[in-house]
Protein backbone atom coordinates (compact mmCIF):
# COMPACT_ATOMS: atom_id res chain seq x y z
CA UNK A 1 0.00 0.00 0.00
CA UNK A 2 1.18 3.29 -0.99
CA UNK A 3 2.01 6.09 2.26
CA UNK A 4 -0.08 8.96 2.19
CA UNK A 5 1.13 11.85 3.64
CA UNK A 6 -0.98 13.54 6.80
CA UNK A 7 -2.02 17.11 5.52
CA UNK A 8 -5.07 17.60 7.34
CA UNK A 9 -5.63 21.29 6.31
CA UNK A 10 -3.35 23.57 3.94
CA UNK A 11 -1.76 27.33 4.84
CA UNK A 12 0.93 27.96 7.62
CA UNK A 13 -1.30 26.30 10.13
CA UNK A 14 -1.19 23.09 7.67
CA UNK A 15 2.93 23.85 7.22
CA UNK A 16 2.90 23.69 11.13
CA UNK A 17 1.08 20.54 11.68
CA UNK A 18 3.57 18.79 8.98
CA UNK A 19 6.81 20.31 10.90
CA UNK A 20 5.67 18.70 14.29
CA UNK A 21 4.87 15.34 12.79
CA UNK A 22 7.46 15.41 9.98
CA UNK A 23 9.84 12.83 11.54
CA UNK A 24 6.78 10.18 12.42
CA UNK A 25 5.48 10.61 8.99
CA UNK A 26 8.89 10.50 7.04
CA UNK A 27 9.95 7.28 9.27
CA UNK A 28 6.68 5.54 8.29
CA UNK A 29 7.81 6.60 4.42
CA UNK A 30 11.13 5.37 4.51
CA UNK A 31 9.52 1.79 5.87
CA UNK A 32 7.01 1.52 3.16
CA UNK A 33 7.72 -1.44 0.92
CA UNK A 34 8.53 0.35 -1.98
CA UNK A 35 10.37 2.43 -0.63
CA UNK A 36 12.47 0.43 1.51
CA UNK A 37 12.90 -2.08 -1.61
CA UNK A 38 14.48 0.21 -3.58
CA UNK A 39 16.61 1.74 -0.94
CA UNK A 40 18.06 -1.68 -0.17
CA UNK A 41 19.16 -2.72 -3.81
CA UNK A 42 20.66 0.79 -4.01
CA UNK A 43 22.81 0.84 -1.49
CA UNK A 44 23.43 -3.37 -2.08
CA UNK A 45 24.83 -2.69 -5.92
CA UNK A 46 25.75 1.00 -5.94
CA UNK A 47 29.56 0.24 -5.46
CA UNK A 48 29.98 -2.03 -8.32
CA UNK A 49 29.42 0.76 -10.80
CA UNK A 50 32.14 2.02 -12.30
CA UNK A 51 31.08 4.14 -14.86
CA UNK A 52 28.28 5.92 -16.38
CA UNK A 53 27.60 3.27 -18.62
CA UNK A 54 27.00 0.94 -15.78
CA UNK A 55 24.68 3.21 -14.09
CA UNK A 56 22.04 4.08 -17.15
CA UNK A 57 21.93 0.56 -17.80
CA UNK A 58 20.59 -0.05 -14.71
CA UNK A 59 17.15 1.04 -14.89
CA UNK A 60 16.71 0.74 -10.83
CA UNK A 61 19.55 2.23 -10.11
CA UNK A 62 18.84 4.98 -11.89
CA UNK A 63 15.51 5.64 -10.95
CA UNK A 64 17.23 6.37 -7.44
CA UNK A 65 19.99 7.94 -8.47
CA UNK A 66 17.85 10.61 -10.37
CA UNK A 67 14.70 10.37 -7.50
CA UNK A 68 17.17 11.72 -4.61
CA UNK A 69 17.90 14.92 -7.04
CA UNK A 70 14.49 15.35 -8.19
CA UNK A 71 15.08 14.36 -11.83
CA UNK A 72 12.74 11.17 -11.51
CA UNK A 73 11.32 12.33 -14.91
CA UNK A 74 14.49 12.14 -16.55
CA UNK A 75 14.72 8.14 -16.44
CA UNK A 76 14.14 7.67 -20.22
CA UNK A 77 16.22 10.18 -21.69
CA UNK A 78 19.16 7.44 -21.29
CA UNK A 79 21.49 9.38 -23.95
CA UNK A 80 21.09 12.83 -21.83
CA UNK A 81 21.84 11.55 -18.57
CA UNK A 82 24.79 9.74 -19.81
CA UNK A 83 26.12 13.02 -21.15
CA UNK A 84 25.28 14.87 -18.20
CA UNK A 85 27.59 12.04 -15.73
CA UNK A 86 30.09 11.27 -17.95
CA UNK A 87 31.25 15.02 -18.83
CA UNK A 88 31.38 16.08 -14.99
CA UNK A 89 31.38 19.44 -13.82
CA UNK A 90 35.09 20.27 -13.69
CA UNK A 91 35.23 21.65 -17.34
CA UNK A 92 33.30 24.83 -17.83
CA UNK A 93 31.66 23.75 -20.99
CA UNK A 94 30.55 20.14 -19.47
CA UNK A 95 26.79 19.90 -19.74
CA UNK A 96 25.55 20.30 -16.64
CA UNK A 97 27.25 23.61 -15.86
CA UNK A 98 25.27 24.81 -18.91
CA UNK A 99 22.45 23.66 -17.68
CA UNK A 100 20.11 26.69 -16.15
CA UNK A 101 18.61 24.07 -13.79
CA UNK A 102 21.66 23.22 -11.13
CA UNK A 103 20.31 20.15 -10.09
CA UNK A 104 22.13 19.04 -13.13
CA UNK A 105 24.73 19.92 -12.02
CA UNK A 106 24.38 18.71 -8.48
CA UNK A 107 23.67 15.38 -9.79
CA UNK A 108 26.43 15.36 -11.77
CA UNK A 109 29.34 16.21 -9.02
CA UNK A 110 27.25 13.93 -6.73
CA UNK A 111 28.49 10.76 -8.74
CA UNK A 112 31.90 11.85 -10.10
CA UNK A 113 32.08 10.27 -12.96
CA UNK A 114 33.82 13.07 -14.81
CA UNK A 115 36.47 13.33 -12.26
CA UNK A 116 39.74 12.29 -12.33
CA UNK A 117 40.41 9.32 -10.17
CA UNK A 118 37.65 6.84 -8.90
CA UNK A 119 33.79 7.64 -8.97
CA UNK A 120 32.22 8.93 -5.54
CA UNK A 121 30.22 5.20 -5.89
CA UNK A 122 33.48 3.72 -4.48
CA UNK A 123 33.14 5.21 -0.96
CA UNK A 124 31.82 3.35 1.24
CA UNK A 125 29.17 5.97 2.37
CA UNK A 126 28.12 6.91 -0.59
CA UNK A 127 25.14 4.74 -1.21
CA UNK A 128 23.62 5.50 2.73
CA UNK A 129 24.03 9.07 1.36
CA UNK A 130 21.87 8.78 -2.16
CA UNK A 131 19.50 6.68 -0.32
CA UNK A 132 18.79 9.50 2.42
CA UNK A 133 18.53 12.33 -0.05
CA UNK A 134 16.34 9.86 -2.22
CA UNK A 135 13.97 9.20 0.70
CA UNK A 136 13.37 13.27 1.41
CA UNK A 137 13.17 14.30 -1.94
CA UNK A 138 10.57 11.38 -2.85
CA UNK A 139 8.83 12.29 0.43
CA UNK A 140 8.43 16.35 -0.54
CA UNK A 141 6.81 14.77 -3.77
CA UNK A 142 4.42 12.04 -1.67
CA UNK A 143 3.51 15.83 0.16
CA UNK A 144 3.82 17.87 -3.19
CA UNK A 145 1.18 15.32 -5.24
CA UNK A 146 -1.83 16.72 -1.99
CA UNK A 147 -0.25 20.30 -1.16
CA UNK A 148 2.59 21.75 -3.48
CA UNK A 149 2.95 24.94 -1.31
CA UNK A 150 3.67 21.96 1.22
CA UNK A 151 6.51 20.26 -1.11
CA UNK A 152 7.98 23.50 -1.98
CA UNK A 153 8.22 24.55 1.89
CA UNK A 154 9.80 21.24 2.58
CA UNK A 155 12.52 21.69 -0.26
CA UNK A 156 13.80 25.13 1.54
CA UNK A 157 14.65 23.36 4.80
CA UNK A 158 16.76 21.04 2.98
CA UNK A 159 17.82 22.29 -0.37
CA UNK A 160 18.37 25.94 0.77
CA UNK A 161 20.30 25.48 3.36
CA UNK A 162 22.66 23.50 0.96
CA UNK A 163 22.93 26.38 -1.21
CA UNK A 164 23.25 28.69 1.63
CA UNK A 165 26.02 27.33 3.37
CA UNK A 166 27.64 26.36 -0.37
CA UNK A 167 31.36 27.37 -1.12
CA UNK A 168 30.98 29.99 -3.57
CA UNK A 169 30.36 33.75 -3.51
CA UNK A 170 27.49 35.96 -2.86
CA UNK A 171 26.03 35.84 -6.63
CA UNK A 172 26.90 32.42 -6.97
CA UNK A 173 24.33 31.70 -4.12
CA UNK A 174 21.96 34.01 -5.56
CA UNK A 175 22.70 32.32 -9.20
CA UNK A 176 22.07 28.78 -7.68
CA UNK A 177 18.83 30.28 -5.67
CA UNK A 178 17.86 31.08 -9.33
CA UNK A 179 18.56 28.37 -11.33
CA UNK A 180 16.69 26.00 -8.76
CA UNK A 181 12.92 25.61 -9.67
CA UNK A 182 11.90 24.69 -6.22
CA UNK A 183 13.56 27.13 -4.42
CA UNK A 184 13.25 30.17 -6.76
CA UNK A 185 9.74 29.78 -6.88
CA UNK A 186 9.53 30.53 -2.98
CA UNK A 187 11.55 33.25 -3.05
CA UNK A 188 9.35 34.59 -5.97
CA UNK A 189 6.46 34.07 -4.30
CA UNK A 190 7.30 35.28 -0.96
CA UNK A 191 8.68 38.67 -2.47
CA UNK A 192 5.42 38.97 -4.40
CA UNK A 193 7.29 39.07 -7.85
CA UNK A 194 5.09 39.33 -10.67
CA UNK A 195 4.87 35.78 -13.93
CA UNK A 196 7.05 38.06 -16.21
CA UNK A 197 9.27 38.42 -13.41
CA UNK A 198 11.26 36.03 -15.17
CA UNK A 199 11.84 37.46 -18.61
CA UNK A 200 14.02 40.25 -17.09
CA UNK A 201 17.62 40.29 -17.81
CA UNK A 202 19.24 37.70 -15.23
CA UNK A 203 21.47 40.45 -13.61
CA UNK A 204 18.28 42.45 -13.03
CA UNK A 205 16.64 39.54 -11.35
CA UNK A 206 19.76 39.26 -8.94
CA UNK A 207 19.56 43.10 -8.05
CA UNK A 208 15.73 42.58 -7.33
CA UNK A 209 16.26 39.48 -5.17
CA UNK A 210 18.91 41.15 -2.91
CA UNK A 211 16.80 44.42 -2.77
CA UNK A 212 13.61 42.66 -1.19
CA UNK A 213 15.76 40.05 0.72
CA UNK A 214 17.42 43.45 2.52
CA UNK A 215 13.92 44.79 3.11
CA UNK A 216 12.38 41.63 4.38
CA UNK A 217 14.91 39.77 6.28
CA UNK A 218 17.30 42.84 6.57
CA UNK A 219 20.55 41.26 4.44
CA UNK A 220 20.79 40.69 1.12
CA UNK A 221 22.42 37.63 0.82
CA UNK A 222 21.49 34.13 0.53
CA UNK A 223 24.19 33.04 3.23
CA UNK A 224 21.60 34.00 6.03
CA UNK A 225 19.45 31.37 5.08
CA UNK A 226 22.09 28.73 6.73
CA UNK A 227 19.97 30.23 9.84
CA UNK A 228 16.99 27.71 10.36
CA UNK A 229 15.30 30.45 11.65
CA UNK A 230 15.58 32.75 8.94
CA UNK A 231 14.37 29.89 6.64
CA UNK A 232 11.32 29.51 8.90
CA UNK A 233 11.00 33.16 8.33
CA UNK A 234 11.28 32.54 4.40
CA UNK A 235 8.48 29.61 4.11
CA UNK A 236 6.20 31.84 6.83
CA UNK A 237 6.35 34.89 4.39
CA UNK A 238 5.51 32.39 1.31
CA UNK A 239 2.96 30.53 3.10
CA UNK A 240 0.95 33.56 4.00
CA UNK A 241 1.54 35.07 0.30
CA UNK A 242 0.11 32.01 -1.09
CA UNK A 243 -2.92 32.09 0.73
CA UNK A 244 -3.32 35.74 -0.25
CA UNK A 245 -2.66 35.15 -3.47
CA UNK A 246 -5.19 32.15 -3.71
CA UNK A 247 -8.03 34.03 -1.64
CA UNK A 248 -7.36 36.91 -4.29
CA UNK A 249 -7.84 34.63 -7.33
CA UNK A 250 -10.73 33.56 -5.37
CA UNK A 251 -12.40 36.50 -4.70
CA UNK A 252 -11.29 37.99 -8.39
CA UNK A 253 -13.07 34.50 -9.83
CA UNK A 254 -16.25 35.17 -7.92
CA UNK A 255 -16.78 38.84 -9.00
CA UNK A 256 -16.16 37.64 -12.45
CA UNK A 257 -19.05 35.03 -11.61
CA UNK A 258 -21.20 37.64 -10.62
CA UNK A 259 -21.01 40.36 -13.18
CA UNK A 260 -21.47 37.38 -15.87
CA UNK A 261 -24.81 36.28 -14.31
CA UNK A 262 -26.03 39.76 -13.74
CA UNK A 263 -25.73 40.40 -17.18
Amino acid sequence: MTFQPVIPFGGYAGWLFLNRTIEAQQATFNASESVARDVDYFEENIGSVMSADDLVEDRRLLSVALGAFGLDEDINNKFFIHKILNDGVESRDALANRMSDVRYREFSEAFGFGQVGLPNTFKSSFGSEITERYQLVQMEQAIGAIDEDMRLAMNIERGLGEVASGATSDNGRWYNVMGDPAIRKVFEVAFGFPSSFASLDLDQQLGEFRKRSQQYFGDSEVSQFASSEKREDLVKLFMLRSELNANAASTSGASNAVLLLSS
